[in-house]
């Protein structure tokens, strides 16, 4: 998610944010997201870092397989609805074919939840919906209902923009970060509070851009504990 100031009658993007629905192609799906911003502003629409995010995971450098994935500010669901079909597939063991997936936990705040709990429910196959959990989650208040270190990949779009938040996403990073999680930020930087986010990511992680969409403006950063920067 993003905070930015878009005006009713402003133009194509303000269009874009005030449709009711979205759509997108990824995994070999069409994917239609509901929108409603009126209702729930920034948390219910789609922003450019998720759509970036999307794609490049979709590119294949990354394996969810078998993984543990948590989205944070998910928003709308887009993200974290690619990870779980991403993280679908077969892997090979001991000459057998294994039929294997992610498992993603999906996470806002209490009143974003309903909303993107009908995204993730819509589209997914029946057979994925019990490999997508979505869960409460406010930065730095509700971590002891998550098991400290437990994820292979933490995921995030758009969710650098509140500079009260800082301290409080930090700290939820850490709680969910183990020496082996990778930490994938996709964002804009709009602004020097942006530019003072990312000091703090590289006082605590080892952080480094690993993509950046020229014609979108998205950065894609990638943080590990440490001086961890294990490949893909």
């Amino acid at each position: 998610m993003a905070l930015v100031p878009y005006e009713e009658g402003a133009g194509w993007g303000a269009r874009q944010l005030h449709s009711p629905s979205a759509t997108y192609h990824f995994v070999s799906r069409t994917i239609r997201i509901k929108q409603d911003w009126r209702r729930l502003g920034v948390a219910a629409v789609v922003w450019d870092a998720a759509v970036v995010l999307c794609a490049y995971l979709e590119m294949g450098g990354i394996d969810l397989r078998d993984r543990s994935v948590i989205e944070l500010g998910a928003g709308t669901g887009l993200l974290g609805i690619v990870a779980t079909l991403l993280g679908k597939g077969f892997s090979v063991c001991l000459l057998k074919a294994i039929y294997s997936c992610a498992h993603v936990t999906i996470t806002d705040r209490a009143a974003a939840l309903e909303f993107l709990e009908s995204n993730v429910q819509a589209n997914l196959p029946s057979e994925l919906h019990p490999r997508a959990v979505v869960k409460e989650l406010t930065w730095g208040r509700d971590l002891d209902n998550f098991p400290s270190g437990a994820f292979d990949f933490i995921l995030g779009a758009d969710i650098v923009y509140l500079e009260e938040t800082f301290a409080e996403l930090l700290q939820t990073l850490e709680h969910l970060c183990s020496e082996q999680t990778v930490i994938l930020l996709s964002c804009r930087i709009r602004y020097e509070r942006d530019h003072r986010f990312l000091r703090m990511l590289r006082g605590r992680f080892s952080v480094s851009e690993v993509h950046y969409d020229s014609n979108k403006e998205v950065h894609i950063y990638k943080a590990q504990r440490g001086s961890r920067k294990d490949d893909f």
